[in-house]
């Protein structure tokens, strides 16, 4: 038997119905032979009785038939009306018997579904199957339907990359004419894909190659990684990113040649080689601007060529400049401006001269744009990703441009964006077709480090909350003896404007390993993230939060005294904040014009008392960090300078300072460095101040890429100090004294979650600091 394809019991009724109509034939010619042999036989029938039919009324039948009562007919053409009743695909089997003047044409309906099950599948749920069924419940059963849906869903499977899959329909007679349709799936093994080679490449390790594709080598964990599995869309998906990959790098000429895929001896495997040609790498030239368009001046704008001389090509470098120049034209009220690059290529130099020529473009207009497919997700969520409405000039280079907006929403599998002609040569339809993808998620983990132990975490998040673009999520973490409980909520087009609105609340009670005491907190804050270009963005928000700091009952009982600025705030009980501030960020790691380097800039401020409360304090931070890949991208490099103030009214709370963690300096405890109390349990009382700078390096360690490990060094430099009330506390620990940490890392990448063990060796410390030479950090979903 045929992978997805079957043979219904049904199909023995339709065979003995080729019987049944060969034996009529045959007793019309038995018939017709005798009397008169060389003239055709004809029938005339002056009444037609129709027998069997119980949902399909006689005069349908009839129609198929095309027989007029008293209508002469031919053997042959009552042949051809039998074929007909029986193509019409509504019946299992026909009969037509001619009885004297009476024709009876007894027929028997299929039967209608009543169920539909898929059993034995366990690689693809229902949920996924069956709405590629064509066949449904309380339709009319067809074989040719059924048949056709066992081999959807062997294709399914075969994307899946198991490609001995068979599927096996079975028909469960039921009363009433009923039948239930049951699909039979044996599965077998995944083919897997055993090794990953490339052919051709010379600037780039297979390493790093493996890396850009979305298919995976099958390594020690492959019964958990899906990925490893042979598909070919996948195949094809990762022939384009391939392309992407050397074209965003300046090589303007790389093609897959082909992908060799080869079976390995046992046939439960394959080979992958991609065959490339990466050709040459080059370089910008000279960058110039000329104008075909009278009112367009060429010195307008000039400013809008941010690329250098000998910066490596990138084909989005060149669209950010045509970008910028169509949005200057269509700032000084320019329509239909075109601008083309033409590109003069130097072998000899290896470099793009690029020509940004200004033309005048087609008077053609949007008449309209049609939205379909969206069953969930408004319209209006699709059209804001337009920057253009009904009426505006057609600008081909927007429309793609919204065709990538809207793809990347994440709200669906599959977005098309196609223009046609619309009521007239100077307008156009844009057509958007759009497959949604379920959105939403609910998740549980942990995580688990050295310093802090083990969180449950619980997590509901929802992308595209009630098809309207705006995003939600609950998550709640909880230990043994504390928790957090929170939401966020983001309107990315707050009034219809580009301006996101957001929400976030939560509930805490939390006690750090560092700490004798608790801290709870009940906080709402809304916020407004404004764009200021494009990798920038200024968010504004408004904090009211209600804090205490409260007594461990445990470290009381044992006969323990707290120093006296942490028991003022625990004296002072519940305390309500009212913060305003602002953030600003920069970030070029994902979007700047070099794949290869970025850099993010933050810097924001929080101000407590202007409206009031009980706390009165002025808090800023700031963060640059840069990130380079060098040796063909086989090594990241990460440089990082970040710090923090605050001044506050008074003595600043416990709950306000800062604390050492491993986001601030690794190879010491959380609260390890910084300001400590004088008393036997010698407490962290954090600062008012920190700065640190890190620096890091990741890199391969030469083992298999399927495995998930990488390497890691770093030096992490700095400090927490500085308290308002120096009495009572180890001498000199609130100066600022600087500590430095050497350290080495593995990186393992599992499906369980990632996992970083870190080795530390601290060459720069104070007495009373409490060292971390071994910290494991591990965070999984399931």
């Amino acid at each position: 038997m045929t992978r997805g394809s079957f043979r219904p019991k049904q199909r023995l009724t339709a065979r003995a119905l080729a019987l049944t109509c060969s034996a009529f034939a045959v007793s019309t010619v038995a018939y017709t032979s005798f009397p008169t042999p060389a003239v055709a036989q004809s029938y005339s029938f002056s009444n037609v009785t129709i027998e069997g039919a119980q949902r399909i009324s006689a005069d349908t039948i009839l129609s198929y038939a095309g027989i007029a009562r008293g209508q002469a007919v031919s053997a042959g053409e009552l042949n051809d009306a039998y074929q007909a009743v029986l193509g019409s695909g509504l019946f299992e089997t026909v009969e037509f018997v001619p009885q004297g003047n009476t024709l009876v044409i007894r027929v028997s309906e299929y039967p209608v579904v009543s169920r539909i099950a898929i059993e034995g599948n366990r690689a693809l749920s229902d949920d996924v199957l069956l709405p590629m069924l064509t066949t449904k419940v309380r339709r009319v059963y067809s074989p040719s339907d059924v048949e056709a849906d066992a081999a959807l869903i062997t294709e399914g499977y075969e994307t899946k990359g198991q490609l001995v899959a068979t599927v096996t329909p079975k028909i469960i007679r039921r009363d009433n004419n009923r039948v239930d349709v049951v699909f039979e799936v044996t599965e077998g093994k995944g083919v897997e894909v055993e090794r990953l080679s490339f052919v051709g490449n010379r600037s780039f390790s297979d390493y790093r190659l493996r890396r850009v594709l979305d298919t995976k080598q099958a390594g020690l964990l492959r019964f958990i990684i899906g990925r490893d599995t042979y598909a070919e869309e996948r195949i094809e998906f990762d022939k384009r990113v391939l392309t992407d990959f050397y074209t965003s790098r300046g090589y303007v000429d790389f093609e897959v040649l082909n992908v060799a895929a080869e079976f390995s001896r046992e046939r439960n495997a394959y080979f992958l080689t991609f065959n490339l040609r990466e050709g040459l790498k080059y370089d910008f030239g000279t960058m110039t601007i000329s104008s075909q368009v009278p009112e367009a001046n060429v010195a307008d704008f000039q400013r809008a060529i941010n690329i250098r001389a000998g910066q490596t090509y990138s084909p989005t470098a060149v669209d950010n400049v045509i970008s910028r120049m169509e949005a200057i034209a269509t700032e000084k009220g320019i329509d239909f401006l075109r601008v083309e690059p033409r590109v003069t290529r130097n072998p000899r130099t290896q470099t793009l001269d690029i020509d940004f020529a200004m033309v005048r473009g087609p008077r053609v207009f949007i008449e309209r744009i049609d939205i379909e497919g969206n069953a969930t997700t408004l319209d209006r969520v699709v059209r804001r990703q337009f920057r253009v409405v009904e009426g505006d000039p057609f600008n081909p280079r927007e429309i793609r441009e919204a065709a990538e907006r809207i793809r990347a929403l994440g709200f669906f599998s599959n977005a098309d964006v196609n223009t046609r002609q619309g009521s007239s040569d100077e307008q156009v339809v844009v057509d958007v077709d759009v497959t949604e993808q379920p959105t939403g998620s609910f998740t549980f983990g942990a995580n688990f480090s050295v310093s802090e132990g083990a969180n449950l975490i619980a997590s509901f998040s929802e992308q595209n909350f009630l098809g309207r673009g705006q995003r939600l999520s609950f998550n709640f973490t909880t230990k043994l003896d504390d928790g957090n409980l929170s939401f966020n909520f983001v309107e990315p087009a707050f009034l219809g404007r580009n301006v996101a609105f957001g929400l976030a609340g939560g509930l805490s009670s939390s006690q750090p390993s560092y700490a004798e005491h608790i801290t709870r907190r009940a906080y709402l804050s809304p916020r407004l993230t404004f764009p200021v270009s494009a990798n920038g963005s200024l968010t504004l928000n408004y904090r009211a939060e209600l804090s205490e700091v409260t007594e461990d009952d445990d470290y009381i009982d044992n006969g323990n005294v707290y120093p006296d600025m942490i028991q003022e705030d625990i004296d002072d009980g519940r305390m309500m904040a009212h913060s305003v501030g602002y953030s600003y960020s920069y970030d070029t790691r994902r979007s700047g014009l070099n794949p290869n380097a970025g850099f993010l800039l933050r810097f924001g401020q929080d101000y407590a008392g202007l409206l009031g409360g009980d706390v009165d304090y002025v808090k800023s931070s700031a963060e640059v960090t840069g990130e380079m890949r060098v040796w063909n991208e086989e090594v990241t490099l990460r440089a990082t300078l970040e710090g923090g103030v605050i001044d506050a009214d008074g003595d600043s709370r416990i709950s306000d300072r800062y604390f050492n963690s491993s986001q601030i300096m690794r190879g010491f405890e959380p609260g390890g460095i910084g300001p400590r109390d004088s008393g036997d349990d010698e407490l962290a009382l954090g600062g008012n101040y920190f700065a640190v700078a890190r620096l890091e390096a990741q890199f391969p360690l030469g083992l298999p890429e399927e495995y998930g490990l990488a390497g890691g060094v770093f030096l992490d430099y700095g400090s927490v100090w500085g308290l308002d009330d120096t009495s009572g506390i180890i001498e000199d620990s609130d100066d600022l004294h600087w500590r430095s940490v050497i350290g080495a890392s593995v990186f393992w990448t599992t499906p369980l979650g990632p996992l970083r063990f870190n080795f530390t060796k601290a060459l720069e410390k104070e007495d009373y600091d409490e060292e971390q030479n071994f910290d494991l950090t591990i965070s999984t979903r399931f």
